[in-house]
């Protein structure tokens, strides 16, 4: 496997081991690591690093949708643009221009879903280009960005029964 694949899939399984353990699984040694780290993130390859948190563990209101768009593109306006104005809203967690049954497809988090659904109505709806929009709240979230949700406490073993 090529060095700075291997590198981005263990950074995406961890990205908070050190540079040696980075090394030592890559087989390469610290300053490799660190050099290829250093390309990827000036090349805009790697763009950032974040936790991934369980709102569910945290004391604190937290909403998330996913809202489907549709588009209707004109002369002068194309993905590329819509795209742009919709990135522009802290709302925003995600924006993807997707094949299917609509265009766009939107992470959208908020304190309630009552701030969602304004947002949706007052911000999203009314930009001219946005044909239809339909939200659909995130009610358990079992895994994100491959780290699973689910109880460290539950017996994994299968019931057996005569």
């Amino acid at each position: 496997m090529d060095a700075k694949r291997e590198l981005l899939d263990l950074l995406l399984s961890n990205a908070r081991e050190s540079t040696e353990d980075l090394a030592r699984q890559a087989g390469l040694d610290a300053a490799e690591v660190e050099s290829l780290v250093a390309e990827l993130e000036a090349d805009g390859v790697v763009r950032g690093y974040q936790a991934v948190v369980d709102w569910d563990e945290v004391d604190q209101p937290h909403v998330q949708a996913e809202v489907e768009l549709n588009v209707e593109l004109d002369r002068e306006t194309g993905y590329e643009e819509i795209a742009r104005r919709i990135t522009r809203f802290p709302q925003v967690s995600s924006l993807r221009l997707v094949s299917g049954d609509f265009d766009f497809a939107v992470d959208v988090v908020g304190e309630s879903m009552q701030d969602v659904s304004k947002f949706i109505s007052e911000q999203i709806a009314p930009i001219p280009e946005v044909t239809q929009t339909v939200t659909h709240f995130v009610m358990e979230t079992y895994k994100e960005r491959g780290i699973e949700f689910t109880d460290k406490d539950d017996d994994e073993r299968l019931s057996v029964s005569p």
